[in-house]
């Protein structure tokens, strides 16, 4: 097994072709067909499905590529620090669900090094990309929560992946919407007060497993939905649409204004309240540097987070 073959297999799986793939590596279709041969009898596997449309993972290839991804990855960070060049600049990437208090966080993150040292990252996605980049080493950190209603399956989810959540914060969910909504003047929400006004939620993709959801009740049968893919559009919606959106209630009016209120929810034996315990992921093989650790000391330090109030756990 060689670096080159990992590359190979990685650029067939997002390109979904092997003509495609050795377009975009420059080189002949028959040396790419050959070199992924000769790696799948090594590791006794297939890894593509090939057909006339192309080229699709195995259920093997599926398991091999985060590996394969996550190699390329360390590899490639130890290029940038111990290359021939010398460049010596270091990486570091979170991937979070649609959290304003991670972002506010890794903006302070920046503000503490030199960027011409550093190359930063951070994406905010879907639940199960979050653990998909930790696992395949496209992201340090990953930032999402937990409730008994998702926990058996999304820890499942981190122990399928070889990662480890660290619980931050504990916190009961709140209603956020526009502070010129009808609702906004009550001290408390419940699930009936909001019948008649569009719940926002983020969308899950392919993934659209309601144990993958962002927000709490997400079961619940609403009589209007709104799916969205960014918090920009959540906030328009709110605005536009007298939309409300469930949340943990930590918001950064900074970064999202001051034009948005959080209330909190007011559970009935219908439709409880689910306490939202939110955390990180890094992956049990990885060792936190310098920067991880100043990100998650960012994290407690908006939370208010004390440091004998965080811990880990692989998983239950």
């Amino acid at each position: 097994m060689t670096l080159q073959q990992l590359n190979y297999v990685i650029a067939i799986a997002d390109a979904g072709s092997f003509n495609r793939a050795a377009a975009k590596l420059y080189i002949a279709q028959p040396t790419l067909t050959s070199a992924i041969k000769d790696l799948e009898q090594e590791l006794k596997l297939s890894l593509f499905h090939r057909s006339a449309r192309g080229a699709v993972l195995t259920p093997e290839g599926h398991d091999f590529l985060p590996y394969a991804r996550s190699v390329i990855s360390q590899f490639q960070n130890l290029q940038d620090v111990y290359g021939k060049e010398g460049k010596r600049k270091q990486k570091f990437s979170v991937s979070t669900q649609h959290y304003s208090f991670a972002v506010k966080a890794f903006v302070e993150l920046t503000r503490a090094y030199d960027v011409s040292e550093y190359t930063f990252a951070i994406r905010e996605t879907r639940t199960k990309q979050v653990i998909d980049d930790v696992a395949s080493s496209q992201s340090d950190i990953g930032v999402l929560f937990l409730s008994d209603f998702n926990r058996k399956v999304i820890l499942k989810l981190f122990s399928d992946n070889g990662l480890t959540f660290t619980h931050l914060i504990d916190c009961n969910a709140y209603v956020y919407l526009w502070k010129e909504h009808p609702l906004a003047k009550q001290q408390s929400i419940s699930f009936e007060d909001l019948l008649p006004y569009p719940c926002l939620s983020f969308e899950q993709g392919d993934d659209s497993n309601f144990f993958l959801s962002e927000e709490i009740l997400a079961t619940n049968d609403y009589p209007r939905i709104i799916k969205c893919s960014d918090r920009a559009t959540v906030l328009n919606l709110m605005v536009g649409l007298n939309g409300y959106t469930l949340c943990s209630g930590i918001i950064c009016e900074e970064l999202n204004g001051g034009d948005y209120i959080a209330i909190p929810y007011a559970p009935s034996p219908d439709n409880p309240n689910s306490v939202m315990e939110i955390g990180y992921i890094t992956r049990k093989s990885a060792v936190t540097g310098s920067v991880g650790k100043r990100y998650v000391s960012e994290l407690e330090h908006y939370l208010g987070i004390r440091e004998e109030e965080s811990y880990a756990y692989s998983n239950q």
